[in-house]
């Protein structure tokens, strides 16, 4: 599976590098804390995210201002405002035939909410996981606030430190369950996505948020889902959201990682609870369910592993008319590929 990154360039100069992979309905997903397109499409942290969206959705996102493959240079040019501005973007550059699918993930559900609640018409659902809609600051917590105020002077004196203990003091908080090589890619991910000051500049603008007046104008059918016991924004934070959004649909996941790793059963719950919301579960069913006799005995053959020429063989049909039964499959099932297939024979359960 591929993407393809291109770059749009903002009213006020920066140049925003977005990415698209897969096929389906569009899902975009808003910027959150310090992603890098390309590495995190081949991270232990990241890439079960990345392949997960994009083999079910026509997948959007983009690297936010000051990290990543977009601009670093951005000054004082960090706040909500520019934040729902990149996104919408993002979403006019990727010409959405439809309203689409939202995923604001941590503080990308913020920036999802303030769009969601700025145009309605072409939001057609939102999900948010483990998001927050007032940030640290906005809490009334002083315990939390001098946490917050600690990490922000770690920030400034270690970020760029050879010695991967100083950021490790921040990085592990987001994956407590991690492995030694994820946590190792995640502290390298600080140092290759932006500047301490930078960094800093982020943390503090996020400190300020607040889109809780926002919450009861969403109309789209929304999903919260949240960490059991999440260390960077408390389960609280996401309640407050799915209790503040009419109709919203809350569901707790058995976990203390903020970003939920793949071999967890919260990962795998995740996945099922948003292929269900977004209706994408009964539709691969249906679809599956619609494959001719002989179409289910090229899918067989895919699934084993064979060839064009092996599956005409164990048939006894022409290589030809193999082809034409996998080209017939894939537009039912809709994907593009063989593995794209495989995966979704294997996500969906399906006893071929």
């Amino acid at each position: 599976m591929h993407q393809r990154i291109r770059y749009l360039t903002m009213p006020d100069g920066i140049h925003l590098a977005w990415a698209e992979a897969g096929c389906g309905p569009m899902l975009a997903k808003p910027a959150n804390w310090l992603t890098h397109l390309e590495y995190d499409w081949q991270s232990p942290v990241w890439r079960h995210w990345m392949r997960f969206f994009a083999r079910h959705f026509r997948f959007i996102r983009y690297d936010e201002r000051g990290s990543g493959m977009t601009d670093w240079h951005v000054g004082d040019m960090l706040s909500p405002a520019c934040w729902l501005a990149d996104l919408t973007a993002v979403i006019e550059e990727a010409r959405a035939r439809e309203p689409v699918i939202l995923l604001g993930i941590s503080q990308g559900a913020a920036t999802a909410i303030d769009y969601a609640a700025s145009h309605p018409e072409r939001v057609s659902r939102l999900i948010l996981y483990g998001g927050y809609a007032r940030g640290w600051a906005r809490r009334d917590s002083p315990d939390t606030e001098r946490f917050y105020h600690a990490m922000l002077e770690l920030m400034r004196h270690g970020w760029n430190s050879d010695n991967p203990a100083f950021r490790q003091v921040f990085t592990s908080r987001f994956i407590p369950g991690a492995s030694d090589e994820q946590l190792g890619w995640f502290n390298d991910l600080c140092r290759r996505t932006t500047t301490a000051e930078i960094a800093v500049k982020l943390l503090e603008a996020r400190g300020g948020l607040d889109v809780t007046a926002l919450l009861p104008k969403i109309r789209a059918p929304t999903l919260v889902l949240h960490a059991r016991d999440d260390e960077v924004v408390p389960a609280v934070e996401g309640r407050l959201i799915a209790s503040e959004i009419p109709d919203a649909t809350f569901v707790e996941l058995e976990s203390r990682n903020h970003i939920l790793l793949e071999h967890e059963p919260a990962w795998q719950a995740f996945q099922e609870r948003v292929l269900e919301f977004t209706g994408l579960k009964h539709a691969h069913a249906a679809a599956f369910a619609d494959l001719s006799r002989r179409e289910h005995e090229v899918l067989t053959g895919i699934t084993d592993g064979l060839t064009n020429v092996q599956i005409a063989d164990r048939l006894n049909i022409s290589e030809k008319t193999v082809r034409n039964h996998i080209s017939h499959l894939f537009s039912k099932l809709g994907v593009r590929s063989r593995a794209q297939a495989i995966v979704l024979v294997r996500d969906q359960g399906l006893d071929v």
